[in-house]
């Protein structure tokens, strides 16, 4: 089935998964779409969702997906950045999901949280500062899995990249970390709210890590589903992962799309731990991709994988990807984009600092040029005016 046919068939209304790659052309309608009111954000300008379904041909649009939620406005991972990403008309409110020490699922995007929150400030846990090697790389710090849900409700969010969001310094120490369930609960009170169905993208970090720490997630993670009513053929759920694996076994379990996470250097880490010599870039051939296409229903790629970059760090050619992912019956959404400068290709950098926003609109029309289906953005507003063209 070529492209223009297989977007041809989605609308907000047909959301039912099927076998092979009917069953997979069906997800980028997923999400309905609405008009919102005003929003009062510092630096962020007011933003509608277009009332047109979302993404492909027929007047349809791209995804628009919460990067951690609004997380260019506020602390990543935090309810009020993923609030504040749906306020903007995100059509899914994006997490990471770690395990603690008593198996609750949180959203942080690393079990390290020394950066992600106030932890280095509280002197009772002084003594748990470590070091941890976690899918070969080394990290000092503080880490979700030796610490009970009970004790991480006594520490608050910070800001991971100050340098580059001065602005969001502002907000730390004002909000908790946010378990799975209590995301869920927030996806449903703003669906009401907002007359919208809002969604939720969750991914499962590190698998193989807190596997063999005898914390796996996906149990936990396919339990909280289930309770919440949201296994189910349909629900505004994309589940992603950078490991094969677990996406393997889940979609055993699973009545939700799946999406393979890829990255433009390395291996998935439970590749690398079975001895497996493949690398995301054999994974990302027209060949691996269609290896994707047999348990996954999206690959969510490094923009670098559908954009390179030149030497000079500019944008530079377009890949096959995008074009052999939808032969494979795959959907596209890459991550992640940004406004900062220090994130975007050189020759769309404007002048000052890292902080300063550069021509991002430039970059979205590149990759919006290449039939992308959805995109993963800090700054959902901008993301919504570059694939609506407000």
């Amino acid at each position: 089935m070529n492209v223009s046919k297989l977007r041809a068939r989605l609308s907000p209304g047909d959301r039912t998964p099927r076998s092979g790659v009917g069953r997979r052309s069906v997800l980028t309608g997923m999400a309905s779409a609405a008009v919102l009111g005003p929003l009062a954000v510092a630096g962020a300008s007011p933003a509608a969702a277009s009332t047109a379904g979302p993404t492909g041909g027929g007047g349809e649009r791209p995804l628009v997906i919460g990067h951690r939620g609004a997380s260019g406005y506020r602390p990543e991972h935090t309810l009020a950045s993923y609030e504040l990403a749906a306020r903007m008309g995100a059509d899914y409110m994006e997490c990471d999901l770690v395990s603690t020490k008593d198996g609750e699922l949180v959203c942080r995007h690393e079990p390290e949280i020394g950066g992600t929150t106030d932890v280095a400030r509280h002197p009772e846990f002084a003594n748990r500062k470590t070091a941890k090697t976690i899918d070969g790389t080394r990290y000092e710090g503080w880490f979700t899995e030796d610490f009970t849900l009970a004790e991480l409700r006594t520490l608050r969010a910070v800001e991971r990249i100050p340098d580059i969001r001065p602005r969001n310094r502002i907000y730390d120490g004002r909000y908790p970390i946010p378990t799975f369930t209590e995301l869920i609960e927030l996806r449903k009170r703003l669906s009401a709210e907002l007359h919208r169905e809002i969604g939720i993208y969750p991914e499962i970090k590190h698998s193989t890590y807190f596997a063999g720490l005898g914390k796996a997630i996906e149990p936990r993670f396919v339990a909280t589903l289930n309770r919440a009513g949201l296994n189910r053929r349909g629900a505004p759920v994309f589940v992603q992962s950078f490991e094969t694996k677990n996406l393997r076994e889940l979609r055993k379990q699973l009545k939700l799309p799946l999406v393979q996470l890829t990255d433009a250097t390395g291996a998935p880490a439970d590749l690398v731990a079975a001895g497996d010599k493949r690398t995301w870039a054999d994974l990302t051939t027209a060949a691996g991709l269609k290896e994707i296409s047999t348990y996954a229903d999206a690959v969510g790629p490094n923009k670098d994988q559908v954009i390179a970059r030149n030497p000079d760090v500019s944008l530079g050619a377009v890949t096959p990807l995008v074009r052999d992912a939808h032969a494979a019956g795959l959907i596209v959404h890459p991550y992640t984009f940004r406004n900062e400068n220090s994130f975007l290709p050189a020759n769309l950098r404007s002048p000052g600092a890292e902080s300063e926003y550069g021509d991002v609109f430039a970059e979205y029309r590149a990759f919006l040029a290449t039939g992308i289906d959805g995109v993963f953005s800090d700054n959902p507003d901008t993301a919504l005016a570059a694939v609506t063209g407000r």
